[in-house]
């Protein structure tokens, strides 16, 4: 009997990417202080890839404590110019960043990590580079509007998968890695663990 697999993400993009690829899946996800997590290790002067590691950790582990199976867990950070940053808090907020971010390049490091039994057993770290182009201050308020709430729903303040596309001059990294979820990396494992059909 194949394994079990969790998506412990309440995330709709990183749910969509598993069911587009086939993937018979169940999603539980639990409260993580992710806030105390990234403070405690900026406080500690850890490596920005080590804190998106330690999160997607996190939020796998708690739930691979009280479920048998192979448990995904994900996280995302987004870092321009040496700073992290969290989700923007409104629209204003969302609005300021993108003009903030327009003509420079950010990057997304993402970790997935795989917990079994209430232990890590696989993880992957992607880097990618993104370059927002010099848009208009029209575009930007016809983006916004149409973007609406969503654009406080992703710590970039786009959805690359959707309008959030034309913000980009450049882009260096793997579609599935910049939407939030390493979903090759992923499925190699799974294979190798028989939970998906190699």
């Amino acid at each position: 009997m194949s394994p079990r697999i969790i998506l412990a993400s309440g995330s709709a993009i990183r749910r969509d990417i598993l069911t587009g690829a086939g993937l018979e899946f169940e999603v539980i996800a639990k409260p993580v202080d992710e806030a105390a997590i990234k403070d405690a290790m900026l406080a500690e002067g850890a490596r920005l890839r080590d804190i998106a590691d330690a999160l997607a950790e996190a939020k796998a582990m708690r739930v691979s404590k009280t479920e048998p199976g192979l448990v995904i867990g994900s996280d995302q950070i987004l870092v321009m110019d040496g700073t992290l940053y969290d989700k923007p808090k409104s629209i204003d907020d969302a609005r300021a960043r993108l003009w903030e971010m327009r003509g420079k390049t950010h990057y997304l490091i993402g970790a997935s990590v795989i917990c079994e039994n209430g232990a890590p057993v696989w993880r992957h770290i992607a880097k990618s580079t993104l370059t927002m182009r010099e848009f208009s201050e029209e575009f930007l308020d016809a983006y916004i509007e149409q973007e609406g709430e969503l654009l406080t729903k992703s710590v970039g303040a786009y959805r690359f998968e959707g309008p959030g596309a034309q913000l980009f001059s450049n882009v260096e990294g793997n579609f599935f890695s910049i939407l939030g979820l390493s979903l090759l990396p992923i499925l190699d494992y799974l294979r190798t663990r028989g939970a998906v059909l190699s």
